[in-house]
């Protein structure tokens, strides 16, 4: 819960929350100490991964238009997509789903396209599967976009075997009978699997397993589902990395059976990451419109999100019982604002906008992984493109860049980058009886050394004149970008692709200290030459 003249102390990766004598009132301008001179822990890269399911125009349409298609094309793959995606650095896709994975048989996905078998995508709108894009088609995909593969296996309808052969196919060398049918179908190399998910959401669409059920099985995956490149096998290379299926939301039951398990294992099996999924929705089934609210629903949803924050501490507080050297990150591999379908579109394809309010949810949400660094090291956005809070929408040949897209854009730096602990009085923004701290930040030492802020101002009437110090550092420049638009649930479309796009912001600089204007609602990052 926020409460007015609550201070926001982020140090060394995590929150804390400690209550100020007095609050800040309207007019006070905000100090933001950055402990400069101290780090925390690494903001790993992969805490902006990406998530592309075979739902909707997600795949086809959104990534995959053919080798034929006259939308520009490298192999069937768009294109502007690709270059998109590379401008913002994705660290890894995950793939093949999300539900669709725990009825996906790779088999069905390789070989030549005409002889492909076409089967029904009933996870999402019954909507016909025609398997064009497959195992050798996602490799491609995030080869194109310098990125790393996160397989998802079928645990839920598929066999320990079938998984055991899909690896196989994808990392046995050429000499092997899988290696010889992956060079067969146009690939001699073994291909790079980085992540690799032992089932989805097994508590649920994944099998509706008991916690005790589901780890059992997971140790089979893990102890048979090898790894066979030689290059991911060496001594000090970086060898495929097993994630569990973890909680639903606040539900700690898989958290507890699946890191109690984990601290038995010996070296026949193990797993390297615990998954969480969480979504901002506004009650389920999800019913809030993603264009047509007011500032209440903004708030509201506002408020949910930053409940992201205490569920993975409660998570993090069983994981630490069982592992407390952190051995096994916490990976956010769902999560994101998921919203009534939009008007006339097929509920099973999750199509909603994407609006400036998203934007801010997206940043406050990577401002809590990185204050859980030592802790979340990996995360997915839910989804990558056309489907729930895309990066992308696309329209036949058409393709647009959503507000929650320049969020990532815009936070590129703080990938790899070291956590700095800020300290300040979040102040208060209130809409009827939702009560919200008025501003968030983070700071971070990039690998290039420079030092980097991030402010956003959740007000949506109130500017807010950000006063940031920086503990004896003499700066010397500021320069940064503010994301902004005229209303809160001011979008992106075909028609004006540019309402919420980032703009330049510059503040004054005076020895350690630099004072910006900061607009309502917006998102700013700065760097700060020292």
């Amino acid at each position: 819960m926020y409460r007015t003249g609550w201070r926001f102390a982020a140090t060394l990766g995590l929150m804390s929350l400690t209550q100020a004598a007095t609050a800040a009132s309207d007019d006070d301008v905000i100090p933001i100490e950055v402990e400069a001179d101290k780090t925390g822990a690494t903001i790993d890269r992969n805490v902006f991964g990406q998530f592309a399911e075979h739902l909707g125009y997600g795949i086809y349409g959104g990534v995959w238009v053919g080798k034929d298609s006259k939308i520009p094309n490298v192999r069937g793959i768009r294109k502007d997509v690709v270059s998109a995606l590379k401008a913002i650095k994705v660290p890894n896709v995950r793939w093949p789903g999300g539900c669709f994975a725990d009825e996906y048989h790779w088999r069905d996905g390789i070989g030549p396209q005409s002889a492909r078998r076409a089967t029904v995508n009933a996870n999402w709108g019954d909507s016909g599967e025609p398997n064009t894009f497959g195992t050798d088609e996602f490799m491609d995909f995030v080869s194109q976009i310098d990125s790393e593969a996160y397989v998802s296996v079928n645990v839920g309808s598929g066999t320990v075997q079938e998984a055991a052969d899909w690896l196989a196919y994808m990392t046995a060398p050429a000499t092997s009978a899988a290696g010889k049918e992956r060079a067969a179908n146009g690939h001699p190399e073994p291909y790079k699997v980085r992540y690799l998910g032992l089932g989805n959401e097994s508590w649920s669409c994944g099998g509706a397993m008991r916690p005790e059920y589901y780890t059992d099985l997971m140790k089979r995956y893990a102890r048979f589902v090898r790894n066979y490149r030689p290059e991911q096998m060496e001594k000090g290379a970086e060898p495929m990395q097993r994630i569990a299926v973890g909680p639903n939301g606040p539900d700690t039951a898989y958290t507890e059976q699946v890191m109690k398990t984990w601290t038995e294992h010996d070296w026949a099996w193990n797993i390297e990451g615990l998954s969480l999924h969480s979504y901002t929705t506004g009650g389920w089934p999800p019913s809030m419109s993603s264009t047509d609210f007011d500032r209440n629903a903004y708030a509201s949803l506002i408020k949910e999100t930053l409940g992201m924050d205490g569920m993975i501490a409660s998570h993090s507080a069983i994981m630490d019982k069982y592992d407390p050297d952190k051995k096994v990150p916490l990976v956010v591999d769902e999560w994101g604002v998921w919203l009534e379908p939009a008007p006339g579109t097929n509920p099973g394809f999750l199509i909603q906008q994407n609006s400036l309010r998203d934007a801010i949810i997206a940043a406050l949400n990577l401002n809590i992984f990185a204050r859980h660094a030592d802790r979340v090291r990996m995360t997915n956005i839910a989804q990558m493109v056309n489907v729930l809070q895309a990066m992308i929408l696309t329209q036949d040949e058409k393709m647009l860049l959503t507000p929650t897209y320049y969020i990532y854009k815009m936070y590129v730096p703080f990938q790899d980058a070291r956590f700095v602990p800020v300290n300040f009085d979040a102040g208060t923004y209130r809409e009827g009886n939702v009560e919200l701290p008025r501003v968030d930040a983070i700071a971070a030492r990039g690998k290039d050394g420079k030092l980097w802020l991030a402010v956003t101002n959740l007000d949506p009437s109130r500017k807010a004149t950000i006063s940031a110090s920086f503990d004896g550092l003499a700066i010397k420049a500021v320069s940064g970008e503010v994301l902004t638009g005229p209303k809160v649930n001011s979008i992106n479309t075909f028609d004006n692709p540019n309402m919420v796009v980032p703009k330049p912001i510059s503040g004054t600089v005076r020895k350690n200290s630099v004072t910006v204007d900061l607009p309502a609602k917006s998102v700013a990052v700065f760097r700060l030459d020292e």
